[in-house]
């Protein structure tokens, strides 16, 4: 990954000067974030090195208000002119914005004043060279698990760190620098039966907490060479077990039904949920913004209001919702400290993954979904999806073109058990879940 190309300080003072513009100009407040970003992407397809890719950005996004009036700007060019420019053009824009009388900017009593650290970033010094060896290595042993698996979608080796500063005029100033690493790969296997593709990946924080490329593209192997032979199930109600890296989408509705726009609007099945029995009560679900090398770890949010680890759900309890300062007030309520989204989710685990398949006895693992079929007014669901049959516990077949089918409110109501093998490439920690039964349509 290569070097930064600005300090830390140099994005503090670009972020000071464009606060001081701003109230030359005339805004009665501003908020301001400059940032910069760095990566390398490299990609192997059959031994052969496919692609190779380097990206630098950096930007100033500018946000002003003149009363209860805002806008917002942004550029990519640092200099002085064009950070007066920039300013200039918000207020321009904010003049003929109609005023909102739940505009303006987070509470000064709830801006961030400790900034402990997150330990989120890690330089990794890896040239381009390295890069290919690591993916060629990892398609090799995807390749290498079956001779079935004769083509392949490649592999890819990603590097990327980021560095920027929030500043707004309430006297806040708050950095952040990080780093990303990922791993992938996707192969193809072909028998009597057709063709079959499955992939795997690992992503972290630091290199160290990567799987290696080895196991990476074995586990990528396997995963395709399973789903050979895959059939139609006859349409019925089965018992539906969403493995982990699936479940996680789960929660992601979950989150979207619960957040300030959402809720504000009132286009989510879960408005007025507070205090309410959202899931079944074997589900608790914190947020820890203070998770070292987590995905979504912060101190404060985009508006610099500080973060707090608390319980969302607790044994199915709706205790909180995701609020920045401008939801809050539609809502007549307080900011959560989620401006820019939920931190660090952790779905707590009821039962060792292993023994979920026994607890399901016969029903549909499900290992991929298709499609967007999710309404967040009503709630009602409906997803193509592949995976495998289960009988007594034991995986029978794979399955394909099938669609599963239920209703949100439903379906987290009628969760049994979730497995501890949630994944920490995501900021999501979430494992398996198993749902007691839904609608599920083949032949």
């Amino acid at each position: 990954m290569s070097e930064f190309s600005f300090s830390e300080q140099n994005l503090r003072d670009l972020a000071a000067q464009v606060l001081q513009e701003a109230q030359k100009q005339g805004a009665t407040a501003c908020d301001v974030e400059v940032s910069e970003g760095a990566g390398q992407n490299v990609s192997t397809r059959l031994d052969e090195i496919e692609t190779i890719e380097y990206n630098r950005d950096k930007g100033v996004n500018v946000t002003v208000y003149l009363g209860q009036q805002k806008a917002h700007a942004s550029s990519s060019d640092f200099s002085s002119a064009a950070l007066a420019e920039t300013v200039n053009k918000a207020l321009s824009i904010a003049k003929y914005t109609a005023a909102d009388e739940f505009a303006g900017q987070a509470d000064p009593a709830r801006l961030c004043t400790h900034f402990p650290d997150l330990d989120l970033y890690h330089p990794w010094p890896l040239a381009v060279e390295g890069a290919i060896e690591l993916a060629r290595e990892c398609e090799a042993a995807a390749r290498g698990v079956d001779a079935r698996i004769n083509n392949s979608d490649g592999a890819t080796v990603s590097t990327s760190g980021s560095r920027w500063v929030y500043a707004n005029s309430l006297g806040f100033m708050g950095t952040g620098t990080s780093t990303r690493y990922s791993i992938s790969a996707a192969v193809i296997a072909e028998d009597e039966s057709g063709m079959q593709r499955d992939y795997w990946y690992s992503s972290a924080r630091a290199e160290a907490d990567l799987d290696s490329a080895k196991r990476i593209g074995q586990r990528a192997g396997e995963r395709t060479i399973r789903r050979l032979g895959a059939r139609r199930l006859k349409t019925g109600e089965y018992p539906v077990l969403f493995e982990a890296p699936v479940a996680s989408s789960l929660i992601g509705h979950w989150i979207a039904a619960v957040s300030g726009a959402s809720l504000y609007r009132k286009s989510s099945f879960l408005v007025d949920s507070l205090g309410k029995s959202v899931f079944s009560p074997c589900v608790t679900i914190t947020e820890d913004p203070f998770l070292k090398r987590g995905f979504a770890s912060g101190a404060f949010d985009a508006e610099g209001v500080a973060t707090v680890a608390r319980t969302v759900v607790d044994a199915g309890v709706q205790q909180g919702y995701f609020l920045g300062s401008y939801s809050a007030r539609k809502l007549g309520m307080n900011t959560t400290g989620n401006a820019g989204g939920p931190h660090n989710l952790l779905v707590a685990p009821t039962i060792d993954a292993a023994s979920l398949l026994g607890l399901m006895g016969t029903g549909l693992l499900v290992t991929e979904l298709l499609g967007h079929g999710t309404n967040m007014v009503t709630g009602d669901y409906s997803r193509g999806a592949a995976g495998f049959w289960v009988e007594n516990g034991v995986i029978q077949y794979p399955v394909e073109e099938i669609t599963i089918a239920g209703n949100l409110r439903e379906m987290y109501q009628q969760i049994i058990a979730v497995g501890d093998d949630g994944l920490r490439s995501s900021s999501r920690h979430v494992g398996s879940i198993l749902i007691e039964k839904m609608t599920v349509a083949g032949e």
